[in-house]
């Protein structure tokens, strides 16, 4: 299911069954809708053990409202096929066994079309409960939590299929009529000077929260100054001109290892004469003022030391992007691509890289149960991405949402912001 956590937090009930239930339709047809251009070819295949197949993601979701929402909720429930428990499961080990993860693309079975079935009869079973009133107020958060889940696992599902298709010489387009975002240039890379002091950081406790965006804390800041904007193509691409990739003392011990291991040049989709890259579009000219996308931290790391930066922590990011609007180059604008242009692009277009290892906040407790399980174990060897990407909803993301991923990983819309110590010119 990927690195994400699927907690939730302070989460209020849902007052009026109707609206949670048009919810539940708008987000589950919002992931059919996603799925409606590919061949059932496309949904199958594992492009790598990071990768997911469209199929798994499609049933996986189904799953997770029924073995969280429905079987909780309904003691009598009769699930749709109780083998679907193994083979959709992800990481619930206190709820059963799953199948391996590098090897979700060897199921043919069940088909794209059995899966959609089981959507179709997951779907009456959860519409029925709340139509009937039958959802308690935890049943209303389990449900949110998991509309919540299917909205990261639509990214994941974007950005998954880019990564099947990228690996075909044809280089097919996932949506050839999709619109390329417009192009107006980037404005000119500025430091914005921040104070030191304590600043709070974590989810303020009204809405929807994952438990890692908690509990709120003071965090103490020194002195230090933030890009006003991302960091662009042409820019990465004087990073790659200037032989970054060769030169070792930019690089981490761990990265540069990975470097002349992968035999990396270049981000992810980039062509090998670095003018085009491959999109959710298909393979297109290269933007120079757009946000680069698709790099490892590794990369990002290096890039940084290059530009004589550094990568802001997650706290500097936090306390700069609470005052800014959520809105940006989300999924909703309908590009698919990181944009360039606007001012701050602190959501959207890309998740940013910070320097900070994930780990939990001061105080942290994981809730008890099966939901419980997945977040906290996993704050070990990874590092915080922050803003959210052209992938990401916008009723999805806020200034206290982390996500992580391992260094080493760049399949994700990921890139990268500066940052300088207060006193470094």
């Amino acid at each position: 299911a990927g690195p994400y956590p699927f907690m939730v937090s302070n989460l209020k009930p849902v007052a009026e069954p109707s609206r949670l239930a048009a919810r539940f339709r708008a987000v589950r047809n919002t992931t059919e809708r996603l799925v409606a251009s590919l061949n059932p070819e496309d949904t199958v295949v594992q492009s790598m053990p990071d990768v997911s197949p469209t199929k798994w993601h499609l049933a996986h979701v189904t799953w997770f409202f029924e073995e969280f929402v429905l079987a909780h909720a309904e003691p009598g429930y009769e699930r749709y096929n109780e083998r679907y428990d193994f083979l959709f499961n992800s990481y619930y080990y206190s709820v059963g066994q799953m199948h391996a993860r590098p090897r979700r693309g060897m199921l043919t079975r069940p088909t794209l079309a059995e899966v959609l079935s089981y959507r179709r009869y997951v779907d009456a079973a959860v519409t029925e409960l709340v139509g009937n009133g039958g959802a308690s107020p935890d049943v209303e958060q389990r449900i949110e939590l998991g509309l919540q889940h299917e909205q990261q696992h639509q990214e994941l599902l974007l950005t998954d299929i880019k990564h099947v298709l990228a690996q075909s010489p044809l280089k097919p387009a996932y949506d050839p009529d999709l619109e390329a975002p417009p192009r107006s240039g980037a404005p000119a890379l500025r430091f914005e000077a921040r104070a030191a002091g304590l600043r709070e950081i974590g989810h303020s406790g009204n809405g929807f929260a994952f438990d890692n965006e908690t509990p709120r804390h003071e965090a103490l800041l020194a002195a230090h100054r933030i890009a006003n904007r991302l960091v662009t193509n042409a820019e990465y691409r004087e990073f790659i001109d200037a032989g970054a990739y060769r030169e070792t003392a930019l690089w981490l011990s761990d990265g540069w290892a990975t470097v002349v291991t992968e035999d990396w040049r270049r981000p992810l989709y980039w062509t090998e004469d670095l003018d085009c890259e491959f999109t959710l579009g298909g393979l297109r000219e290269l933007d120079p003022d757009a946000p680069v996308s698709h790099l490892s931290y590794y990369e990002a790391d290096a890039f940084a030391r290059w530009a004589g930066a550094r990568l802001p922590t997650e706290f500097e990011w936090e306390a700069r992007a609470a005052g800014e609007d959520t809105g940006g180059n989300l999924f909703e604008r309908g590009y698919l691509h990181p944009a360039s242009g606007g001012p701050g692009q602190y959501f959207g277009d890309v998740w940013e890289w910070t320097s900070s290892p994930y780990t939990a906040y001061p105080g942290f407790r994981p809730l008890g149960g099966a939901l419980g399980e997945y977040n906290g174990k996993f704050m070990c060897n990874q590092i915080t991405v922050r803003g959210g990407s052209a992938l990401t909803a916008e009723s999805h993301i806020r200034a206290s949402y982390r996500s992580f991923f391992y260094p080493q990983q760049r399949w994700q819309m990921t890139g990268l912001r500066l940052a300088k110590d207060g006193d470094q010119a």
